[in-house]
């Protein structure tokens, strides 16, 4: 079994780059639905980062405190 695993694994890689284009029908099909359901893992895999609306904010409101306590 290890021997065919190299063979195995170029075989996946074949059938989920360009099985859509060459296969016919049904495995064409397939192809393309596990290709985005890999993309959409990866994608989900690192979460969406949202910048701060007013990232200086808290040390604005902190110096306007100090300078109303002089």
């Amino acid at each position: 079994m290890k021997r065919y695993m190299p063979f195995l694994i170029i075989a996946f890689m074949f059938f989920i780059t360009l099985g859509d284009k060459v296969l016919p029908g049904e495995l064409g099909k397939s192809s393309s639905q596990t290709r985005i359901a890999l993309n959409d893992f990866a994608l989900n895999l690192f979460p969406t980062v949202k910048p701060p609306k007013n990232p200086y904010g808290r040390t604005e409101k902190q110096l306007e405190e100090t300078e109303q306590k002089r």
